[in-house]
């Protein structure tokens, strides 16, 4: 009796870490269903939990933002919220969204990271960034230091002044080290096309060229936001096309080594990160960002699509173990790992930085500081994707995030007959975008 009990005991066993651990035997999970319940919460979270906060912080129409009151048509300049939701969008997401997710996902499995996804961006993330920049637009603007230094004490002020300067450091020079290597090198896919980062460089400066043509366009001609989000938007694409049939190698031009491009384009981006500290908002950050925003929505469109079409089934296990093969625990390492797409500290600083200094009104603080967020949980559960739809020990799972969030954006377009290699080029393109909008927003 003893050993039937302990036979069941271990069948049973057996069987839940095979639901578990090996899905790609008998899947049954579509990856749509997943997203489409990401999509029923984020939306339900939205109306209820931000219309709750909207309520809490007594969010007045008629107050007069300092966008509207200090107005300077530099720094300051309020905008429809619409255009605006495109540009704080893509600087709080950044590469976070896609990097964390993915690697949590691999070490851990995509149900622990889907989980605090959800959980975090509802009642953690998004209340942290709506409340940040309602703070900020009552405070003239301030950045988060200053609510600090106005509201705590000095030695307060000054320990979190430090540390959000070291931080902004940090985040730049790992941005800019992202973004440079992505410039160079080449990857060669199965059927034998390849994607090469030379022409990730040319699609890149060509997306940068765009909005200060569309920011001019917009400021001197009193083109609208609709005709100019028509007319750029597609611009962008053609530029992904573009990049990889004029490649701006400059180890081919120059003889230079990898190493020696690597380190130009560091030299480079941190020139225009520079540049574009400095110039007007209206000229560069506005329509930079909106078309990074809308670019980004185009992706999640795109992935969207190609999941009804494609018909991908869930491969990956949802639960891998407690313990990562690298010796990480899940607890705290999932919680720092996924940081972007849950909760994240920088996005007080994006609120209060730029953010704040356009909102045309209070009740926009809902749509901007709350909707954002749940967006950028959305990107992060679309980058989850790219990790559900392969098999537990495909080669691919040992590559970088960034190609793999481009492998699985080029697997869905491939649904509805774009070439993979086009795919690739856009999901590269996408995390570059995400982590340009942060670097000018750092700077």
């Amino acid at each position: 009796m003893r050993l039937d009990i302990n036979q069941s005991g271990l069948h049973i066993g057996c069987c839940v870490h095979c639901v578990l651990a090996r899905p790609s035997e008998g899947p049954i999970l579509s990856i749509l269903s997943v997203i489409s319940i990401v999509v029923i919460v984020l939306g339900a979270a939205y109306w209820i939990y931000g219309g709750l906060l909207k309520r809490l912080f007594k969010l007045d129409p008629e107050a007069k933002t300092p966008a509207v009151t200090m107005r300077d048509d530099v720094d300051y300049v309020p905008i429809s919220p619409f255009f605006l939701l495109g540009q704080h969008f893509s600087a709080i997401a950044a590469a976070g969204p896609i990097v964390g997710p993915i690697i949590a996902g691999i070490a851990f499995g995509w149900g622990p990271a889907l989980t605090w996804i959800l959980i975090g961006a509802i009642f953690i993330g998004g209340v942290h960034d709506f409340s940040a920049l309602v703070a900020s637009i009552r405070h003239r603007a301030c950045s988060i230091t200053e609510v600090v230094r106005l509201n705590m004490t000095r030695r307060a002020y000054l320990l979190f002044l430090g540390f959000i300067w070291i931080a902004l450091v940090y985040i730049i020079v790992a941005f800019t080290d992202i973004t440079a290597r992505s410039f160079v090198g080449r990857q060669t896919l199965e059927d034998g096309s390849a994607v090469t980062g030379a022409g990730i460089a040319t699609s890149s400066l060509l997306y940068l060229a765009l909005p200060v043509f569309m920011g001019l366009l917009m400021r001197y001609t009193k083109l609208s936001i609709g005709w100019a989000t028509a007319i750029f938007l597609p611009l962008v694409g053609i530029a992904i096309w573009a990049g990889q049939h004029i490649p701006l190698g400059l180890e081919s031009i120059f003889g230079f080594s990898e190493a020696t491009t690597v380190k130009i384009w560091c030299v480079a981006l941190l020139a225009y990160c520079y540049l574009a500290g400095l110039v007007p908002m209206w000229l560069l950050l506005q329509p930079r960002g909106h078309l990074g925003g809308c670019f980004l929505y185009t992706a999640i469109i795109g992935a969207a699509v190609g999941l009804v079409v494609g018909g991908k089934t869930v491969q990956y296990p949802a639960f891998v173990g407690w313990t990562a093969s690298s010796g990480d625990t899940l607890f705290p390492f999932l919680f720092i790992t996924i940081a972007c797409g849950a909760c994240s500290g920088f996005h007080a600083i994006v609120s209060s930085g730029t953010t704040s200094k356009q909102l045309r009104c209070e009740p926009d603080a809902r749509p901007i500081g709350y909707g954002a967020m749940l967006l950028e949980a959305l990107i992060a559960a679309v980058s989850l994707a790219c990790v559900m739809m392969l098999a537990i020990g495909d080669p691919i799972t040992g590559r970088s995030p960034n190609f793999i969030y481009a492998n699985g954006i080029g697997e869905f377009f491939a649904a509805f007959g774009s070439a993979k290699a086009l795919g690739i080029s856009f999901g590269l393109l996408a995390f570059a975008t995400f982590v340009y909008d942060t670097l000018d927003i750092c700077t």
